[in-house]
């Protein structure tokens, strides 16, 4: 199976700092329109997202899944399936003492997509991961995934990092390239 692994932040919503409510929710800009085609294209769809604000003690765990359930509704109502969400609670600067670790899970490092990749039989030479940061590209090419995508919808990025992480405008212009 192929699949797109999508940062959550910048990427699929617009960048807000902390986001854990619902009413702060907005999609980013060519988001519902890129996935449509990437799901046109026989991808399946994995989020993989830091909420270091979970360790931080910004909003809890709840909070969190409450979100989730409602962004995976809405973008269900646009026909659009996400097959499963991954995301990293922890940051070493956490106040929340069993959270505030150093973590295999928390881009850059692997470990949400590796995870991801066990449980759903995932072909890394055909998936892609699509990010807003430098580090969710670092996780996506540490993992094993060959081309790794950055969005300007959500941080400023240079226009060029290295031939294996291109920079494009949004995710409609991501899917238009593959």
């Amino acid at each position: 199976m192929k699949a797109v692994f999508l940062d959550r932040d910048g990427v699929i919503n617009k960048e807000v700092n902390y986001l854990h409510r619902v009413e702060d929710f907005e999609f980013t800009e060519g988001c519902i329109e890129g996935l449509q085609r990437f799901k046109e294209k026989g991808f399946q769809f994995i989020v993989v997202t830091n909420q270091a604000g979970i360790a931080k003690g910004y909003y809890s765990e709840t909070q969190y899944q409450t979100l989730t359930s409602w962004m995976r509704n809405a973008l269900r109502k646009n026909g659009i399936e996400i097959l499963d969400v991954l995301h990293c609670p922890h940051h070493p600067d956490g106040v929340v003492e069993d959270l505030a670790i150093h973590c295999a899970c928390r881009k850059p490092e692997p470990g949400m997509i590796i995870t991801a990749m066990a449980r759903h039989e995932i072909d890394l030479t055909e998936s892609i991961l699509v990010g807003d940061k430098v580090s969710d590209a670092e996780a996506g090419l540490r993992a094993g995934i060959e081309k790794c995508y950055l969005v300007k919808t959500g941080h400023d990025l240079p226009t060029l990092i290295n031939d294996r992480i291109e920079v494009l405008e949004n995710l409609i212009d991501v899917a238009n390239n593959i």
